[in-house]
This record gives structure tokens, C-alpha cells and sequence, in this order.
């Protein structure tokens, strides 16, 4: 066993040298003066070196209690090694252990096992749904209802499939960090999604589909003497009929309006797979009238407190209310009940319709949804409609109303 003594004598050679102190700890000295201690030791059949601290900064008694608890571990069957890259790793996490930060570090650690189409719907969803409310809080400090309130949210605009996947998400996200000594528990396993959830059901939103009318409401809605933002939220709502959720949420980076498409991620939709809305020559033109104001920023209709968030979810519905028209009447959920019952009406394919009303049933061969199906007749459908909105207009403004 090295004495303090012995230690501080010991001087620097051309080649570095070890001194013994005992049971596979030694001293090294470097040619540089430098005094490392190291544990050498077998683990699975191999031979390891293990460094312990620098003298004098780590003396012979705490060099000595670190090797004996280092042999604990071996005979524990850990590799102290391991652990202490571990423990460098848990440091490193700790360091900024924010909800968001622990779930961009546990996608990154189990990027390998994902496609990216997989790894894109985590990212999307989180996001677009979780980060803007608890991303910046520690993980530790957060509970059951601080989750409750995300999918009550998500499950307010319809997507009841997304509010499930997000609490599975999340799960497993909170056990990484409960593994990592984060946080004490994983508060997703203290909720029972059908106490919180409502059951799947078929909802009936009221709805104008009478042709004249239709007209009247358009003509209401381009008198619409509210803000700018909303009144073009209204005016494309009938155009391309999608979820309310779907339309306050758009971003910018979705339209390509060279192509005259607008492409909506799997994770904002109610059934988990991309939809794309051919875009009609009326639509672009709206777009472009919003987008010197918006343009720069993520979002399409962005709320009028923050332009970080899309404008709230009452927003259209209020605009609907100040323009006379009841709950009974007419709602923005109303739009798509108006495009499916007037483009049957008109004769157009039952198939194409559903499509494109993002309805379509899994394919039975395939289990998934083909997003591209029908297209061109979908094309052909939105700009049709398009037009036939324009003139259901202009017989309003013949009849005055």
C-alpha cells in the first residue's frame, strides 16, 4: 500500500510508470509529472482499466474506497466502467431536464428503431400538441392532469385517435425519464383514457345545404367586418372543408401552392395518415392574400395573442355567431356537412367525396390509407366546387340577399 509520502516523491520518468498500491489499483506517472489513479480489473472475460481521479486531487484513502467499491460491482456483475458512462450521461440529461428536452433525447436514442415516417409522426405530434404547454417545464414536476389537459384539448377538435396516440407517447417518454432518474413515476399509467376520453361516436354538426342559403352565407361571410386573419379562415373553410382542428392549425411549410396542394402531416389528422386538399384557383387566391402578413411566420391563421400559437378554437364559431347565424344553424364543423350533402347532390362520385373528405376506409389488402387516391379526380372535384360556390354567390347577390 502507497504512503502519502511515497507518492509525492515519485517523479516523472522519460516512459510513464505504474506504482502498486494493491488488488489491481495503482498509481500511474506520466513523463509529464501527472498522477492518475486506475483500477485494472476482468469484467465478461476481459481485461478493463478503470480511472479513479488525479492526485492529489483524489488521495490514497478515497482512491482505495472508490477500487473496493468498483470491486462490489464486479462481483454485483456491473461493469463499472459502464456505470460511470452511464451516470456521465444521466449528469449530461439532468443538466436541462425539461419535458422537451428529455423527449428530444429519447427520440434521438431510439431513432434506430424507428422509420423515419415514424420518427417524423412523434416529432409532429409532440410538437404541434404537447411542447407548446409542458415542453418547458421539468419532467419531474409534472402529474396526471397536466397530461389530462393536452388530450382533453387534442380530443376538443375531434382527433379522439391522436388524443391516444399522444398518451402513449408521452408514456413512454416519462418512463425513459423515470429510468434515468428524471422523475419518480410515469403519471400516463395514473389515467384511464375511457374515464377522460368520450367513446368514438358519430356526431351531427349543423349544417347550411340548402343552395340559396349557401349562397346568403357567403355573401355574409365576405362582409365579415371582423379581424383580417379570421375573415380569410372563413372564407377558405367552405373551399376546402377539412376539421376545424385541421384549418386553425395550418402551417405554412404544408402548401405548395405551385402545385396547388396543400398536404396536412398524419399527425394532425382524426385518422393518423397524411391528406392532401388539391387546391383550387379561388383558394391560392386567398392564400396569397394572407400570406404578406402571416407568410413569415409558422402559422396560416395564427391567434391574436401570439402569433406562436394558431387562433383558438372558438374563433371561427364566434365569427358565425356575430354574423347571425346560430349553433343550430351553422357551425364550422358545418362546412364539410355542407361540401358531402350538395357535391352528392350535384352527382359526383360517392368514392371520390369521401376521399377526399379524409373518410376513406383502410384498404382491407394493405390495412393502410392510400392519401393519393383518386387524386386527379379530386383535382378536378375542388375546383369544380370552387366554382360552383362563386355562383351560388352571385345568385345571392341577384336575389339581394
Amino acid at each position: 500500500m502507497l504512503t502519502d509520502k511515497e507518492i509525492k516523491n515519485a517523479q516523472p520518468r522519460e516512459k510513464a510508470y505504474k506504482l502498486a498500491d494493491g488488488g489491481g489499483l495503482h498509481l500511474e506517472v506520466s513523463p509529464a509529472g501527472g498522477k492518475l489513479w486506475r483500477l485494472r480489473y476482468r469484467f465478461a472475460g476481459k481485461e478493463k482499466m478503470l480511472a479513479l481521479g488525479k492526485y492529489p486531487d483524489v488521495r490514497g484513502p478515497v482512491a482505495r474506497k472508490q477500487a473496493a467499491q468498483a470491486r462490489q460491482m464486479i462481483a454485483d456483475g456491473v461493469d463499472p466502467s459502464a456505470e460511470k458512462k452511464a451516470a456521465r450521461e444521466r449528469s449530461r440529461i439532468a443538466g436541462d431536464a425539461s419535458f422537451e428536452a428529455v423527449a428530444r433525447t429519447w427520440i434521438t436514442k431510439v431513432a434506430p428503431t424507428l422509420t423515419e415516417n415514424t420518427r417524423a409522426k412523434h416529432l409532429a405530434m409532440l410538437e404541434g400538441d404537447v411542447f407548446p404547454w409542458m415542453g418547458r417545464r421539468p419532467i419531474a414536476e409534472l402529474a396526471a392532469p397536466d397530461l389530462i389537459a393536452i388530450l382533453r384539448r387534442i380530443e376538443g377538435r375531434g382527433a379522439l385517435d391522436i388524443a391516444k396516440r399522444t398518451h402513449n407517447l408521452c408514456g413512454r417518454i416519462f418512463r425513459y425519464g423515470v429510468g434515468h432518474g428524471l422523475c419518480e413515476r410515469d403519471p400516463s399509467r395514473d389515467i384511464e383514457l375511457r374515464d377522460i376520453l368520450p367513446p368514438p361516436s358519430v356526431r351531427h354538426h349543423a349544417s347550411i345545404t340548402d343552395p340559396k342559403e349557401v349562397g346568403a352565407l357567403l355573401r355574409a361571410i365576405d362582409g365579415f367586418t371582423g379581424s383580417f386573419v379570421t375573415r380569410i379562415a372563413l372564407r377558405l373553410a367552405p373551399l376546402v372543408f377539412v376539421r376545424p382542428g385541421e384549418l386553425r392549425h395550418a402551417e405554412w411549410v404544408e402548401f405548395d401552392l405551385e402545385r396547388a396542394e396543400w398536404r396536412i402531416p398524419a399527425a394532425k389528422m382524426k385518422m393518423g395518415e397524411q391528406h392532401i386538399i388539391p387546391l383550387s384557383q379561388q383558394s391560392i387566391a386567398i392564400l396569397k392574400e394572407i400570406e404578406p402578413l402571416t407568410g413569415h411566420g409558422r402559422f396560416v391563421f395564427p391567434g391574436e395573442r401570439s402569433r406562436a400559437r394558431p387562433m383558438s378554437e372558438n374563433t371561427v364559431n364566434a365569427a358565425l355567431r356575430r354574423m347571425g347565424y346560430s349553433k343550430d344553424e351553422m357551425t364550422g364543423h358545418g362546412f364539410r356537412s355542407m361540401a358531402s350533402t350538395l357535391l352528392h347532390e350535384l352527382g359526383y362520385s360517392h368514392a371520390v367525396i369521401e376521399r377526399q373528405l379524409a373518410h376513406g376506409e383502410r384498404n382491407k389488402v394493405s390495412a393502410s390509407y392510400n392519401f393519393a387516391e383518386y387524386l386527379p379526380e379530386r383535382r378536378a372535384l375542388m375546383q369544380k366546387w370552387a366554382d360552383y360556390l362563386d355562383e351560388l354567390r352571385s345568385l345571392s347577390r341577384v336575389h339581394g340577399k
